[in-house]
């Protein structure tokens, strides 16, 4: 009796445990064949919380400390997990100032859990050399830091093979950080393969990188197949390329992804899209989450019997005043807040939150502001605050300014109804760094004709609709064009307006003195290129001699410190020049309208289109008319070579 209870309990066990190894395996495989991917890009240094408009409201988002809180949320929640950030995590507030000597944004992402992140183009606004410092002083802290891939980053060598300075400093400080081409985590059993790219449109917004990029299409099949050998389960593309809802052909990372089948997510940054629903390319899916952390992008996978993995559930989590901020992250960028104060705010006399103004109202929808080709009043307001501060720091002698050139892609935020804070106005025109090694770029003075004013406002008018980042805001002129007339001759009038809103005719052949950003300035000769030659610009010295070197030209403070003078200190100079309203400097009613600096006339009709032509609309003319005459021409010979042959073969009957 007891061995038939033994072997009875023996059966009853190893059934039992036969039920468990088998649930163990059908259900702990199945947990394990899932995973959730948490994703960011174009952070641009946003640590704390920023104001945007949505349905008329003003609302708080974003933050490094509210996105702690919500990362953790999502870790408890999924039981694998990754998180990883596809570019331009700095540049675009306060805290870059910082970004050489103490890195914050990738320690702070160090201290989040990030497994990997990839570089954006901004990454690069401190040139080869303050990117090397940043990744060196991030080392230097001994902090824990997330992996960095970049797998299609080249390090040029001239005609001798010999790497420039700062580009042989760059790579020494990636290879010290520990960047790859690749990195593997292992979540749960599952190996993820994990890379980064800097696609083509990102890689020509970095003109002074120093550095190279492949083609993302190239670079990533090689990745793939290094990924495949290391026999990965999951491959995730961190790509600094973007998508383009309006033109397909250059939605980089939707033509990435049908070139490169095998990957099966991609992190699409730079375009700073919000994708609330991704795109789904035949196995792969792309997220975007938009910009400054307003969201994390959370989606979870699960692999199916092929070994590809299908979408579970994808969202754009809001962070926003919802969510607690963790309280350690919150500490530390205070921490850093008090460097930026120390080791920049100090060296202009300001203060991070000091208020210089008052607006007493929302003076530009910035979401939609590179989409409306027409004038717009943070656009004035840029430009005339580059005129004014110039023109108080000139001496007896100097020549007025005529005009300021702000184009729509360095403006990086817009002004909400309220107080206007100095860190306020640096989220406004951040870009940037000058010879000083200071952030932010200086304005400079060159010289243009008149012809070659009358042949900005045509960029401004033919060129922003094929680059969108190229609209320019031009404070000085007035003038019209029509968006359906020939490309290169959609400008209609052109003339000086003064600060009355009177205006004057422009001569051709006077120099006239104009003010822009470094930046801005180094790409005015650049319009001839992207014009295909038929719009000429060569800036000029005072004595009319071309400008071979535009640092030489910045224009700096009399007022005994010979600094710089940076494009976001002219705002916040002009914005406390206004008059004390209630309690601050108000910005006037004046910047609530517009002024015809820009006036776009739609006209379809044949005049308005033919009107005024200039020599490249005649000489277009002339080889269309050419062109007529020449088919013509060819007709009536033909014609009358059948006429005659008609009548040959009439007298040949007779």
């Amino acid at each position: 009796m007891g061995k038939e209870m033994h072997r009875f309990l023996a059966t009853i066990i190893w059934g039992l445990g036969f039920v468990v190894v088998s649930l163990f395996t059908v259900y702990g495989k199945a947990s394990a064949e899932e995973m959730t991917i948490l994703f960011t890009h174009d952070l641009h240094d946003n640590l704390y919380p920023h104001k945007i408009e949505e349905n008329g409201k003003i609302v708080t988002v974003g933050g490094y400390a509210r996105l702690a809180t919500a990362i953790e949320e999502e870790r408890n929640k999924h039981e694998q997990t990754i998180l990883v950030d596809a570019g331009d995590f700095s540049m675009g507030t306060l805290f870059q100032t910082i970004f050489s000597r103490h890195s914050p944004t990738l320690r702070l992402m160090g201290e989040l859990g990030y497994d990997a992140v990839t570089l954006g183009n901004h990454e690069f606004d401190f040139r080869a050399a303050g990117l090397a410092d940043s990744l060196m002083a991030a080392t230097r802290h001994g902090d824990k830091l997330p992996d960095l891939v970049a797998s299609n980053i080249v390090y040029p060598v001239d005609e001798d093979g010999k790497m420039s300075v700062d580009v042989a400093y760059l790579e020494k400080a990636m290879g010290v950080y520990g960047a790859k081409e690749y990195v593997i985590v292992d979540k749960g059993g599952i190996k993820v393969g994990i890379f980064g790219l800097m696609g083509k449109d990102a890689d020509s917004n970095a003109p002074m990188s120093g550095v190279e990029f492949t083609d993302i299409i190239e670079a990533a099949q090689e990745m793939v197949a290094k990924l495949k050998e290391e026999d990965v389960d999951l491959i995730v593309a961190l790509s600094h390329s973007g998508t383009n809802e309006k033109d397909k052909k250059n939605s980089e990372d939707e033509v990435l992804a049908e070139k490169v089948p095998e990957i099966d997510v991609i992190v699409s940054g730079h375009t700073h899209t919000f994708l609330y629903e991704p795109i789904v390319v035949g196995d792969t899916v792309i997220g975007s989450t938009g910009e400054y952390g307003q969201n994390l992008g959370v989606m979870t996978l699960k692999q199916n019997e092929r070994g590809r993995w299908d979408l579970v559930t994808y969202e754009l989590k809001r962070i926003d005043d919802s969510i607690a901020p963790d309280e350690k992250i919150a500490a530390q960028i205070d921490a850093y807040k008090q460097l930026v104060q120390e080791e920049y705010l100090d060296h202009f006399d300001l203060a991070f939150d000091q208020v210089l103004g008052y607006i007493p109202f929302h003076i530009t929808d910035f979401s939609t502001m590179s989409e409306r080709h027409a004038e717009d009043p943070l656009g004035n307001l840029i430009g005339d605050a580059y005129m004014a501060i110039v023109e108080e720091n000139d001496d007896e002698n100097a020549d007025p300014v005529t005009a300021a050139v702000v184009p729509v892609g360095t403006i990086r935020n817009t002004f909400y109804e309220g107080e206007i804070t100095v860190s306020d106005v640096f989220n406004v025109s951040s870009l940037g760094i000058g010879p000083d090694k200071i952030s932010g770029y200086p304005l400079v003075e060159v010289y243009l004709t008149g012809k070659e004013l009358k042949t900005i406002a045509e960029v401004d008018a033919s060129v922003s609709p094929l680059m969108p980042s190229a609209q320019l805001y031009i404070a000085g002129l007035s003038y019209t064009f029509n968006p359906n007339r020939l490309i290169f001759n959609k400008v209609t009038d052109v003339k000086i307006q003064r600060r009355d809103g009177t205006t004057e005719e422009i001569d051709d052949n006077k120099l006239y003195r104009v003010v822009a950003g470094l930046y801005s300035g180094q790409m005015l000769p650049v319009v001839s290129e992207k014009s295909f030659g038929l719009l000429k610009l060569e800036p000029k010295k005072k004595d009319g001699t071309p400008i071979t070197d535009f640092e030489e030209h910045i224009i700096y403070m009399n007022d005994g410190t010979n600094r710089e003078i940076k494009e976001w200190y002219a705002i916040a100079a002009y914005i406390s020049s206004f008059p004390i309203g209630d309690k601050w400097p108000e910005v006037p009613d004046y910047y609530n309208t517009l002024h015809d600096r820009k006036v776009v006339d739609d006209s379809k009709n044949i005049v308005s289109l033919l009107k005024k032509p200039n020599g490249i609309a005649w000489t277009v003319y002339g080889i269309v008319a050419f062109a007529i005459a020449l088919v013509v021409f060819i007709v009536r010979a033909i014609i009358r070579r059948k006429k005659k042959k008609q009548i040959i073969d009439k007298e040949n009957v007779v």
